[in-house]
């Protein structure tokens, strides 16, 4: 069984990390964190041209069809990467107006979203009450448990967050009533499942970036007259961390395959995990300069772990699995 992606998923992907490998994404995160949202909405609009957000939405709303597949591996390069604002938050929006039915909503809002134009927020019943990225979105999406879909007027104060580029804040209550019923139940479930796929892959991403990272670090550092990158313990710690994230990646493969809930919740715990695993190595092999906000490890290291739990808990996750094997 070949389970790798294509020669053209591949290339989507190519073409991703070029781009943002070409931009100074750190300093965008710098600067998305200190409140000045001008370079990542700029960095943001040439991702959105690459067709990335169109993966979320239908073709009737100038999308290219709903492809988890293909967004998940843009994702990781979106975590690699380091890409600040609500992207998950975006496509799984996306997918909850696709998943309504509703063509005014649809047509109201999805062109925006699609072109990179708009971002958009999104809290769901179940999930965060906080909203990421508030202030800087567009659309502040919510659902409530009773099957309400509003829009808020926009965010709450912000709070303190372990990523300063990934802000915080409460939506306040009420809002434009845009939907409710059995149906935005349903939608909500669909779009929190691609929002769990989505944040494994990008959990991918961040971890990949820490291993690289840390590996080149290894090789520059040296005690005793030598690089640690040649200490047996220093390779095995470097191993290990490889495991984890090379496990994780067919989970994430299988998740986006099926969409079953399970699958998807194993994806996001391994990819998660995995991910923390690599800020912990990266930490501990970078010694005290890791700790450091001027070195862009630390960009990395600050997201490991809100992405970890972020759009279901370790635990959680694992809750999800045993649910979906009792079946």
């Amino acid at each position: 069984m070949r389970f790798l992606p294509t020669e053209e998923q591949s290339d989507f992907a190519r073409t991703l990390r070029d781009l943002l490998g070409a931009a100074d994404v750190p300093a965008a995160v710098r600067a998305w964190g200190a409140g000045d949202h001008g370079p990542g909405r700029a960095l943001w609009g040439r991702v959105a041209r690459t067709g990335l957000f169109a993966l979320a939405a239908d073709e009737a709303y100038d999308g290219a069809g709903l492809l988890p597949l293909e967004l998940s591996l843009g994702f990781v390069e979106l975590g690699r990467a380091g890409l600040p604002g609500p992207a998950v938050e975006t496509a799984a929006a996306a997918v909850l107006l696709c998943e309504l039915g509703d063509a005014a909503l649809a047509k109201r809002f999805l062109p925006g979203l699609v072109a990179g134009e708009a971002a958009a927020t999104l809290t769901l019943p179940g999930g965060s009450p906080y909203a990421v990225d508030a202030d800087a979105a567009a659309y502040c999406f919510t659902v409530s448990g009773a099957g309400e879909l509003r829009l808020a007027g926009g965010g709450g104060a912000l709070l303190a967050s372990m990523d300063p580029a990934r802000r915080l804040s409460l939506l306040p209550a009420g809002g434009e009533l845009l939907a409710a019923g059995p149906r935005v139940a349903a939608a909500a479930r669909t779009a929190g499942r691609w929002a769990r796929l989505l944040t494994a892959a990008q959990c991918l991403g961040v971890g990949e970036a820490l291993l690289a990272r840390t590996v080149e670090y290894a090789k520059q550092r040296t005690q005793f007259g030598t690089p640690i990158g040649g200490f047996q313990a220093v390779k095995h710690r470097l191993a290990d961390t490889l495991l984890g994230l090379e496990f994780a990646r067919p989970l994430l493969w299988a998740a986006a395959l099926t969409l079953d809930p399970g699958e998807v919740a194993a994806a996001k715990l391994t990819a998660g995990e995995a991910s923390y695993a690599a800020a912990m190595t990266a930490l501990q092999l970078h010694g005290a300069v890791g700790y450091t906000q001027e070195l862009d490890l630390s960009l990395w290291l600050r997201k490991a772990r809100p992405l970890r739990d972020a759009w279901g808990t370790p635990s959680q996750c694992r809750a999800a699995v045993l649910q979906a094997r009792v079946r």
